[in-house]
C-alpha cells in the first residue's frame, strides 16, 4: 500500500472508559472470563499521534511526559519499547495489511497505568484508526475488529468509542444510546493493579461473585433514570463490579476511596474494570467539583483524582472541551 503525500499524520485523542457494572459469568474452557459490562468513554485522555516517515520501514516509539501535577509517575510508567500496545498495534497492522512504510508513534501518557481505565487498550485502538485512515486502501470494520481483539480484549471497543453493552470476553460490543452525561469523580490511589492477578483473586473467591441470575442486569444501566427525570435509587444496585472484593483485598485503599466519595455526596459508586480506579456519580459537575476540592484536602499526594463526565453517543472526542478538570 501507498500513502497519499498530503496525509502523513494523523492526531487523535485515545479517551478512557469506566464500567457502569461489569458481572462475571463464566470461565471458559482457555481461561478468559465471559463477561457482561458497561463500557462508557470519559474526558479524560492520552494523545497519540501517528506519523508516515520517509525512511526504512519499521515503528518508531517516542513517549512524552504529561505536564506536571498531571500524572503521578507511578501510573505512568509504561514502556517505550516495542512491547508498548501502540507498537505492537501498528505492527500487527502492517503484517495484516501489507502497509509498507516507516511508521513514528508518539504516546502522552494521562491515563493512569493499570488502573482499570483502558488506557492501552484505547492507544492500540486509536493507532489501528490512524493507520486505516493513512491507507489508500479501504480496511475492512471485520479487520479492524479481529486485530483489536488480538491485541486485547478491551480494545475492540475503542475503535469506536461511545457507551456500550459489552460481553464475551469484551469482543461483542453493542452500542447504548441513552446512557447520560453522567457527572464524575475519577480516582486512582497512585497504586497500579495487574488484570490477571485481579482475575486470579476473584477466581479463589468464588463466593464474592454476584449470584447467577436470569437475564441481562447490565442493560438496566441504559434506563437509569426515573420518571421525574432524575437518577433513581437503583443506580447504586446497577453499579455492581464482581471484581472489586479481589481489587479490595489486593489494595485495600480501593475499599477506602469507595467509603470516601460516599461521604463527600456520591450517589453512585464503583471500581471501574479490575481497578485500582473507583469513580463517584455526582448530580452536577458543582457538586462533583466541590467533592474533588474536599477529596484533594484530604488525600495523599500520589492520590490521581479527577472531575470529568461520560462521553455520549455521537459525541465527538476531539470536540470534548471540557475534558480534565483540575483543581
Amino acid at each position: 500500500m501507498t500513502v497519499p503525500l498530503n496525509e502523513k499524520i494523523r492526531h487523535l485523542r485515545a479517551p478512557a472508559k469506566i464500567n457502569l457494572g461489569l458481572r462475571l459469568l463464566d470461565v471458559r474452557a482457555d481461561g478468559y472470563h465471559n463477561l457482561e459490562s458497561v463500557f462508557a468513554p470519559i474526558g479524560v485522555w492520552d494523545d497519540v499521534e501517528v506519523r508516515i516517515l520517509p525512511g526504512e520501514p519499521g515503528v518508531e516509539l517516542e513517549m512524552v511526559a504529561p505536564e506536571a501535577g498531571e500524572l503521578p509517575d507511578d501510573l505512568s510508567a509504561v514502556t517505550g519499547g516495542p512491547d508498548n500496545l501502540v507498537c505492537r498495534a501498528a505492527m500487527a497492522f502492517c503484517k495484516e495489511t501489507g502497509f509498507d512504510a516507516r511508521i513514528g508513534l508518539r504516546l502522552t501518557k494521562r491515563i493512569p497505568a493499570g488502573g482499570g481505565l483502558g488506557g492501552g487498550s484505547s492507544d492500540a485502538a486509536a493507532v489501528l484508526v490512524a493507520l486505516a485512515s493513512l491507507c489508500d486502501a479501504a480496511v475492512a470494520d471485520e479487520t479492524l475488529h479481529a486485530l483489536a481483539l488480538g491485541l486485547g480484549a478491551d480494545v475492540p471497543f475503542f475503535l469506536s468509542p461511545s457507551p456500550a453493552f459489552v460481553s464475551g470476553i469484551g469482543e461483542k460490543v453493542e452500542r447504548l444510546a441513552d446512557i447520560p452525561a453522567l457527572n464524575l469523580v475519577v480516582v486512582n490511589p497512585g497504586i497500579s493493579l495487574a488484570t490477571a492477578e485481579v482475575y486470579r483473586a476473584t477466581d479463589a473467591l468464588r463466593s464474592a461473585l454476584t449470584d447467577a441470575r436470569p437475564g441481562s442486569t447490565m442493560r438496566a444501566i441504559s434506563q437509569l433514570r426515573d420518571e421525574t427525570g432524575d437518577l433513581g435509587s437503583a443506580l447504586g444496585a446497577l453499579l455492581i463490579n464482581d471484581l472489586e472484593p479481589a481489587a479490595r483485598r489486593l489494595c485495600p485503599p480501593v475499599g477506602r476511596l469507595i467509603e470516601r466519595l460516599g461521604e463527600v455526596g456520591a450517589i453512585g459508586i464503583s471500581m471501574s474494570g479490575s481497578g485500582s480506579t473507583v469513580f463517584g456519580v455526582f448530580r452536577s459537575q458543582e457538586l462533583a467539583g466541590r467533592a474533588a476540592l474536599t477529596l484533594r484536602d484530604s488525600e495523599a499526594d500520589e492520590c490521581w483524582i479527577q472531575v470529568t463526565r461520560i462521553i455520549t453517543e455521537g459525541e465527538p472526542i476531539d470536540e470534548f472541551s471540557w475534558g480534565v478538570a483540575k483543581w
